[in-house]
């Protein structure tokens, strides 16, 4: 989850491969090489720091975490048939938005959710764009100007810390990233810190019980394992919605009996 040094000599392959890509790919090129030579050495340095000072971990709770999606998956995000595999309108449906909301898009990539979320808390709202990887914030900020949204602040959060103020957040979304989080106790941890009294998480998870949804094991999820991580870092089960093709969809809440103490 380290972010990647931008490297001169990488280019000239990547050019002569753009070929095999489809335009979105090249936008995805554009905006990587434009925000890696405007990166910030200190924001680099930053990150590094805190990766050296709280090492990843590779198993948690009896799950293999698996390895981050690079921003060289981007177009895969915003794929034409992601509709039809995932009904991602119906998950926007089940959120319960209103206008005026501080939502998390946490993970949220190159905005395929930002942007619908943007338009659902209204001009009087505003969406926290959360991502650790600065070419995805990058393309982010594109497709956002294009679309003339303007409600959506975008925040470089580190492997153990999403930068989110404390009590600010009323829902915070997790689509297909929960399982990449290379230090889920941390996150966990500032996350529930920075729910409002009754704020929640939505979290939305590749079904791990069903060998027919077609993605890798290392990125799905059962709920037994679900309910076993969030409910050993301070969250309890508030609702949940089953009729996703191929998604869990599960609400929590900030559980207010739990113990830090009982965090293994």
């Amino acid at each position: 989850m380290m972010q990647r040094k931008f490297q001169w000599p990488r280019v000239p392959l990547l050019i002569r491969r753009i070929s095999w890509f489809s335009a979105p790919f090249l936008l995805a090129l554009i905006g990587y090489c434009d925000f890696a030579i405007g990166q910030s050495p200190k924001e680099a340095t930053a990150d590094e720091t805190v990766s050296k000072r709280i090492p990843a971990r590779t198993m948690y709770l009896g799950r293999r975490i698996s390895d981050t999606m690079g921003h060289q998956g981007a177009p895969w995000l915003i794929r034409e048939t992601r509709e039809i595999e995932e009904n991602p309108s119906v998950v926007l449906e089940q959120l319960g938005i209103q206008q005026g909301m501080v939502v998390c898009d946490m993970g949220c990539g190159n905005g395929f959710y930002t942007l619908p979320l943007a338009k659902k808390v209204g001009p009087e709202g505003k969406v926290l764009a959360v991502d650790i990887q600065p070419e995805m914030l990058h393309l982010l900020a594109l497709r956002a100007k294009e679309a003339k949204v303007e409600n959506v602040q975008m925040v470089q959060g580190t492997v153990v810390d999403p930068r989110l103020e404390p009590g600010s957040v009323d829902l915070l979304l997790l689509v297909d990233v929960y399982h990449e989080f290379s230090n889920p106790e941390e996150m966990l941890g500032a996350i529930r810190k920075s729910l409002k009294k009754d704020g929640l998480i939505a979290l939305v998870e590749f079904r791990g019980e069903d060998p027919r949804v077609p993605i890798k094991p290392l990125h799905k999820m059962t709920k037994k394992q679900i309910l076993k991580e969030y409910e050993a870092n301070g969250f309890k089960l508030a609702k949940e919605f089953d009729g996703l093709p191929i998604q869990h969809l599960m609400f929590f809440g900030v559980d207010p009996n739990w113990s830090p103490k009982e965090n293994p």
